[in-house]
């Protein structure tokens, strides 16, 4: 029988080559240069299983990252086994701590024991595992010292009653290297729910196979889901604002989110020189941001918010992960934030679902003057529903024009990054964009 340090240290050895193939390896861009274990906890005896957190080294970065490992399973990772996972909601539902790892449930929920779980397999920054019809447990790949906005945010939003969420149920949290810090997250599962980023490409792809029709003669047209999400995201910043507060940004605050749009391109120029030339045009369009009329509310957001994080349910949209940019540090994802940065990386995501039919095909002048109509026709109706549905601090969007425009083409150039070192033959996606939105003005 393997004895838990001897799982440990097999597992810890094979990492180095294991870790960049999985989806949710965030340092894809640079070698593995060491892999040491920070913490092991056994959950189980028989079968072993084994919560572990290494550390990974990258040149200049050393980043937690989390796994639960088992001897009876030829590559170790557990998260994929049905009985080991049900073991971890087990745990949950009854409430245990095992060294320090504390398994918990929110108050006033009950988790049933004995459910086998079932891993989704299109996640890519983390891995969840859905149990039955009832509940989906999201493990942190990469951990984040200190409680997970994910959790701290959703956990906010349903003390003031916030109908666009899935309701928090349990979660899995502990020390790491001083700090109290979360490792999973127990939710309600709602398994009639599809996500945004499918509904809007079906919609594109029906626009695609109609030839000379515009978005709004074919029968897929999303607009009305588009206004309805609007309204919806306009619903979770209020909601945010009730529960945590909100303030109005000064000259400092606003000065220092220009100059982290400058950094970014200066950052971004160094590695992609085709986005060169488009500087200027960026540069004017981010220092214009200054001039935006008005006093500017700054908040709790979402911080990552695209098509992908929503879901659409019988009863209307949900959003997810507020885990904010997994790259990000975690200053700068619990910050007060203009709500604006929501809104703008919807309005990116529109772009995207519009033209990822277009991708690596050959030029087609009719296809991309159809993927235009279709994103603008979407922005707009996104954009519509949240100005009739926002708080007041934050208003219409529309009126924010300098501001909003300076977070799209910010959120682009960091697309223009990812696509670079990820997915080139996408990087036409957000370059094309810049070109359209500095090219066209406010």
């Amino acid at each position: 029988m393997t004895q838990p340090q001897e799982l440990v240290d097999k597992v810890v050895a094979e990492l180095t080559g294991w870790l960049p193939a999985q989806r949710w390896f965030g340092g894809k861009d640079r070698p593995v240069d060491a892999v040491r274990p920070l913490r092991s906890t056994v959950l189980s005896h028989d079968p072993l299983l084994v919560h572990l957190v290494v550390e990974v080294e990258q040149a200049d970065r050393l980043d937690p990252y989390q796994l639960v490992v088992s001897d009876r399973l030829e590559g170790f990772e557990a998260t994929g086994d049905a009985e080991l996972t049900g073991l971890l909601l087990d745990r949950i539902a009854r409430g245990d701590t095992v060294e320090g790892l504390e398994f918990r449930t929110e108050p006033g929920v009950e988790v049933p024991e004995g459910l086998r779980g079932r891993p989704i397999t299109s996640e890519q920054s983390n891995t969840s595992v859905v149990f039955g019809s009832q509940c989906i447990l999201k493990f942190f790949r990469k951990l984040t010292l200190g409680e997970n906005p994910d959790l701290v945010l959703q956990r906010a939003l349903h003390e003031v009653g916030c109908e666009h969420i899935a309701r928090p149920l349990g979660s899995i949290s502990g020390e790491l290297k001083g700090e109290r810090t979360t490792f999973g997250m127990l939710q309600q599962f709602l398994p009639d729910a599809v996500d945004g980023w499918a509904m809007a490409t079906t919609s594109v792809r029906d626009l695609m196979a109609e030839g000379d029709l515009h978005p709004n003669e074919v029968g897929g047209d999303f607009a009305g889901e588009a206004s309805r999400l609007g309204a919806a995201v306009a619903r979770v910043h209020a909601d945010l604002e009730r529960a945590l507060g909100a303030q109005v940004a000064d000259a400092d605050d606003i000065e220092r989110s220009v100059r982290a749009m400058h950094a970014r391109l200066d950052l971004v120029l160094g590695s992609v020189p085709e986005l060169e030339q488009y500087a200027p045009a960026l540069r004017e369009a981010f220092d214009q941001a200054r001039d935006t009329p008005g006093a500017i509310a700054i908040q709790h957001i979402h911080g990552d918010l695209h098509l992908g994080q929503v879901l659409r349910t019988v009863h209307g949209w949900l959003v997810i992960d507020f885990e904010g940019e997994p790259g990000a540090p975690l200053a700068e994802r619990t910050a007060l934030r203009s709500p604006l940065r929501d809104v703008a990386g919807m309005l990116r995501s529109f772009d995207y679902a519009a033209h990822q039919l277009l991708v690596g095909q050959p030029e087609d002048e009719q296809l991309a003057r159809r993927a235009l109509e279709w994103s603008r026709r979407n922005r707009a109706a996104f954009t519509e529903g949240y100005a009739e549905s926002s708080a007041a601090a934050v208003g219409d969007p529309r009126e924010r024009g300098p501001l909003l425009r300076a977070f799209e083409l910010d959120k682009a150039v960091y697309e223009v990054a990812y696509e670079h070192a990820n997915r080139p033959e996408w990087l036409t996606v957000p370059l094309s964009s810049i070109a359209r939105i500095t090219g066209e003005g406010a």
